[in-house]
């Protein structure tokens, strides 16, 4: 029997080591991220110098910093940044734009001998220092001051929506706005669990073809990559790169796709509107062309939800983490609803509680759906299940967060064929959704499970019945005698 609590006891352990270090050099006025960033250059740095050097020139690899007088060594350090950056490939996406944010010499060669180089990194497991790697991540996702836990989706209700959607070996599984690629880390390792005996064609076409995120963000996109290469996805550079820092909704996909998970942007209004014909400007960078859409519009929510089937190959399956005001607002919300309802099989929504994005009060949801391999076949006899995990539930990022247990119930009744109704889930008809001229999908009951046709009211409904146990709460300590 293996132990399973070895490599998670194993990589608690290093990612304590690697944070005590950031501790010291918070007093260099380094931030959470930009210590990860540093770290993410010199694990690189130094992996490669123990695989092989190839990929990197001699003279501008880890082993050229050995050696060096200290502040010799920051100069160095600081050229090798710049110089890999003009490298196109895995060099140019770790480093492009890199730069030394270390700006006291003797911190940053106790971070390089006394740390990383310390470790023999190629001699580790990838579950180890991958694990280690997505524990810093987290770390960094905590420190809301600077934002990056925008990038950061719950580890608990990623592996729950993979395990639901269930990649198969052989599949190429994509996510358009990948932040630190959490989704495909999630899908890659679920692959691996499900088919221990693979062939090793199987696993490398597992590790160099079957992977494949966007992000626009470049500092998030080195993060993404390197998060990857550590759990050994995309590790060869003579193959395509598993993570492209562009913009995935600028130009139709050229390759569709098995699976897409994602969790795509909250917001609104974007800065660039997606048109289905010509834009009025000869040059306006602020309208891209995009004839596969349905609706024209700036809302990125909206326009990734449009992106997300057309990347999807008839048959593919997608889950996506959209907020509330997609499934009920009016406009062009509607009718990309309706036309996500005739193009593809919406089949399953849960509902998640506020609290679990760093973006404070956005109530959000997983819509689960499969393209149709014919456009409008929709069966009278479908159902829309819905599963509330948000009625009576709270959770918070630091005190209370959520956890793989909180999400058993729904996994175990996703898979089942015949999904009975229950207190927090209950099934719909599409034919009555589709009746409905705004093609609603914030689909609600209350009390005796009857389904609110108004979704103000069921919102209200919900919003009064927790201002109503903030009272009682408030009453009952009212009511205590008081401490002598």
């Amino acid at each position: 029997m293996t132990d399973v609590a070895a490599p998670a006891a194993g990589a608690q352990a290093l990612v304590r080591k690697l944070w005590q270090y950031c501790n010291v050099l918070r007093d260099d006025g380094l931030s959470y991220p930009d210590y990860v960033e540093q770290l993410t250059y010199l694990l690189f740095l130094k992996m490669e110098d123990e695989q092989s050097g190839r990929a990197v020139p001699p003279k501008h690899s880890w082993r050229s910093l050995m050696g060096l007088e200290v502040r010799e060594m920051h100069a160095h350090y600081s050229h090798i940044l710049s110089a890999l950056g003009k490298h196109g490939g895995m060099l140019g996406l770790i480093f492009r734009n890199a730069k030394n944010k270390i700006r006291d010499p003797a911190k940053l060669r106790l971070l390089i001998v006394d740390l990383i180089g310390q470790t023999e990194w190629t001699g580790l497991s990838d579950d180890l220092k991958g694990d280690a790697y997505e524990g810093l991540l987290e770390k960094n996702a905590r420190d809301t001051k600077n934002g990056a836990g925008q990038y950061f989706t719950p580890r608990p209700l990623i592996e729950a929506v993979v395990e639901c959607v269930s990649p198969q070996l052989g599949e190429v599984i994509c996510d358009p706005a990948c932040g630190t690629a959490g989704f495909l880390l999630a899908a890659h390792n679920y692959l691996r669990r499900q088919n221990p005996k693979m062939t090793a064609p199987q696993r490398r076409r597992l590790a160099t073809k079957s992977i494949r995120g966007m992000e626009l963000v470049e500092e998030v996109a080195r993060l993404a990559t390197m998060n990857l290469l550590l759990h050994g996805v995309g590790g060869n550079a003579d193959h395509e790169l598993p993570i492209a820092c562009e913009d995935s909704l600028k130009q139709p996909p050229s390759h569709p796709v098995d699976v897409v998970l994602t969790n795509p942007p909250f917001g609104i209004k974007g800065s660039v509107t997606y048109t289905q014909g010509k834009t009025s400007r000869v040059d306006d960078s602020l309208t891209i062309v995009r004839p596969d859409f349905w609706v024209q519009t700036a809302n990125k929510q909206l326009n990734f939800l449009q992106h997300i089937v057309a990347l999807l190959k008839p048959g593919g399956r997608s889950a996506v983490v959209l907020p509330d005001n997609v499934l009920f607002e009016t406009g062009a919300a509607a009718s990309v609803r309706r036309h996500l309802v005739q193009t593809c099989r919406v089949h399953t929504i849960l509902r998640l509680p506020a609290g679990l994005f760093y973006a404070a009060g956005v109530k959000s949801n997983v819509v689960f759906f499969e393209k149709r391999k014919k456009f409008g076949t929709a069966s009278r006899a479908e159902r829309l299940w819905v599963y509330d995990l948000r009625s009576d539930k709270r959770y918070t990022l630091r005190t209370k967060p959520l956890q793989r247990e909180d999400l058993r119930e729904f996994v175990s009744l996703y898979s089942e064929r015949d999904r009975a109704s229950g207190d927090r889930h209950r099934s719909f008809e599409m034919a009555n959704v589709l009746a409905d001229p705004e093609c609603r999908l914030d689909l609600t009951w209350t009390g005796m499970m009857v389904q609110s046709r108004t979704p103000g009211l069921a919102r209200l409904d919900e919003l009064s019945k927790l201002v109503a146990d903030d009272l009682n709460r408030a009453l009952s300590l009212i009511a205590k005698p008081p401490v002598t």
